[in-house]
């Protein structure tokens, strides 16, 4: 039976996620698999993988070919080297002690490279939204200055027009204030005597 490393689609529409799985190679994409080796999530940044890399390089010495992303993700994961490494002891070139030493050495180098990615781009992304933030507030404090202009514009109008109006405004008052005045007091002395 010719099995093949390959992934798995799982996921919706618009987000992938793949299982990475040993599959029969006449088995459809998304149908029966022999086993389930890891995942794969390529809509974060970086990429999240999971893999048993022990599992992986079981199948990669029974002769499961990996299709070319499945080899690029084993390769990046290490399981490709490790499978190396022990062809490498099966033939005397080292003992599995020293090959073990050579792949964990390898796995905290490429996982200090990984840190060093996702550190990178969160500043990057943390750089962005601090430049958007700044943008926001000069556009925020450019309306609210507008909108003051435009706010005393309209009641430097609105004192133009009372002040024009003020002096009319005045004399009719003086000479109303002036009856009223007279009114008052007639009006003012019969309420006196109402209320005693």
């Amino acid at each position: 039976m010719p099995v093949k490393i390959r992934l798995q689609r799982h996921g919706k529409k618009g987000k992938p996620f793949y299982w990475i799985v040993a599959a029969d190679s006449r088995a459809k994409r998304d149908g029966k698999f022999l086993e389930k080796l890891g995942t794969y999530n390529p809509t974060e940044v970086p990429a999240v993988i999971t893999l048993d890399i022990d599992k992986s390089v079981e199948w990669l010495f029974k002769g499961a070919q990996p299709t070319n992303t499945a080899r690029a993700i084993l390769k990046y994961k290490g399981a490709m080297l490790k499978k190396h490494l022990l062809v490498g002891v099966k033939k005397g070139a080292f003992t599995e002690e020293e090959a073990e030493k050579k792949f964990q050495a390898w796995l905290e180098e490429k996982e200090a490279k990984i840190k060093a990615h996702k550190d990178a781009v969160e500043a990057e992304r943390a750089k962005e939204k601090a430049e958007r933030l700044e943008k926001e507030k000069a556009v925020n404090q450019a309306r609210a200055a507008a909108q003051k202009a435009a706010n005393a514009e309209i009641i430097a109008e609105a004192e133009a027009e009372a002040a024009k109006n003020e002096p009319v405004d005045a004399v009719e008052e003086a000479l109303n204030s002036d009856q009223t005045i007279e009114e008052a007091a007639g009006t003012a002395a019969p309420e006196e005597k109402t209320e005693e």
